[in-house]
């Protein structure tokens, strides 16, 4: 089901091209995005209905609306299991608040850092097929703790032209200001250059299709001026295995990943003590349980196993992986926490399934993919902050620190740098005389 590869037999060459997510093809997807980018920009709400209208055969009453004390009404249970996830990731989250900083470098130099939430934000939710509103969380609420100004969710409709419930009611736990009634590329460039009912971001969070990546990458580069939180790929996870794993939660951890879509990329790195012959008894089993097994099969069909020698080589192989996701299911897995360099989220031990931190453990699950959590953390609080440092010089500091400059500023040729600190220091000793 999954091809299975001897780690210590491999070529460098034969490495480097596991290593490899699929290719991409930006190209032609960056030619399909630009002209939507554009009559959006253009055309504001009228652009925005017309390709809702022409993608998802949906037209919406309205472009976008305001949450707030909107009546919604939906499965108590469900409610419960939101308010119960809420509170786990807010408290991860708040404990991520920066103290402010300050350092005197030397006598009479005072530097400061101080932090500052991003005003505008915007937050896509994926739709379609399936509500999420885990990622609705994962974006919303570390924009309400980070306190930024506005905040901007973007969903496509359902069939019936309406945001679900679910969604509505966490963004109004959250502060939500507008909710944007569309999805894809056009919603991206909503939320980028503003319409006459959507508010202009600083910056747009959350995962979606390539389309969506696409117009992401295209605007970050634009007059529209947005940052974004990350370049992405297909979903992904890694699961380092021992003798003492559960092949039936391995097998489980590995097809969670691949109901993800066709594109899912599912990886095993297993010692030889590790029960193979049974993971794939469990695979088969599980996977004609699902109702993706379609699409998982195929995620697996272009997976693979590693047989490794121990469990260096299995770390060594997933630094250099970077995956989204990380399943440690060995024995004492948090003890190898120290040799995970790459990873966007981890998992240790039996019990740690990479569904907790997708609902309700309080992590976040808007994570680097396609070998980006090499340079790229996963969304938290920093996110939707900025820092801005500050200084101030005393008449002890600029004695200090003044001569220091001024021989820099003539090594760089940079007179009038140079002037502004000399000027002082002759006001100051004038003063003195």
């Amino acid at each position: 089901m999954m091809k299975t590869y001897n780690y210590s037999a491999l070529s460098s060459e034969e490495v480097s091209k596991l290593l490899k997510r699929p290719k991409i093809d930006f190209t032609s997807i960056f030619e399909t995005v630009q002209p939507i980018l554009d009559e959006v920009e253009g055309g504001g709400d009228e652009a925005v209905r017309k390709f809702t209208r022409e993608f998802d055969g949906i037209e919406p009453d309205e472009v976008a609306f305001d949450p707030t004390g909107l009546e919604v009404s939906f499965d108590q249970e469900v409610k419960e299991a939101i308010d119960v996830a809420f509170d786990n990731i807010f408290r991860f989250h708040k404990a991520q608040f920066p103290f402010p900083l300050e350092v005197e470098t030397m006598p009479g130099v005072r530097c400061m850092k101080v932090t500052r939430p991003i005003e505008r934000v915007g937050l896509y939710v994926p739709g379609g097929t399936a509500i999420l509103p885990s990622t609705a969380m994962m974006l919303a609420i570390p924009a309400m703790i980070a306190d930024c100004g506005t905040k901007v969710l973007a969903t496509p409709p359902g069939k019936d032209g309406t945001v679900a419930p679910e969604i509505i009611y966490i963004a109004q736990k959250a502060g939500v200001n507008k909710i944007l009634m569309a999805g894809g590329a056009q919603a991206i460039a909503a939320m980028a250059f503003g319409t006459e009912s959507v508010p202009k971001v600083d910056k747009i969070f959350g995962p979606g299709n390539q389309y969506v990546t696409a117009a992401k990458m295209i605007l970050q580069n634009s007059e529209a001026q947005i940052g974004i939180d990350m370049p992405a790929g297909p979903s992904e996870v890694l699961v380092i295995a021992d003798g003492y794993a559960n092949p039936a939660y391995v097998a489980a951890d590995l097809l969670s990943q691949a109901e993800h879509g066709a594109d899912s990329q599912v990886v095993l790195a297993a010692t030889a003590d590790f029960d193979l012959a049974k993971l794939n008894v469990e695979l088969k089993s599980q996977l004609e349980e699902l109702p993706r097994k379609e699409m998982a099969g195929k995620a697996l069909e272009l997976s693979f196993t590693i047989i490794i020698e121990n469990l260096k080589e299995a770390f060594e192989f997933s630094n250099r992986y970077a995956p989204e996701h990380l399943i440690v299911n060995v024995k004492d897995a948090e003890s190898y926490a120290d040799q995970i360099m790459n990873a966007g989220s981890v998992f240790f031990g039996q019990l740690t399934p990479e569904s907790v931190g997708d609902y309700a453990s309080g992590t976040n699950h808007t994570l680097p993919t396609y070998g980006y959590a090499r340079m790229y953390s996963g969304v938290n609080l920093a996110a939707f902050q900025k820092s801005i440092t500050m200084q101030s010089i005393s008449e002890e500091g600029l004695k200090n620190l003044g001569p220091v400059v001024e021989k820099l500023a003539e090594l760089e040729e940079l007179q009038a740098h140079k002037n502004a600190v000399t000027l002082r220091l002759k006001t100051l000793i004038n003063e003195e005389n």
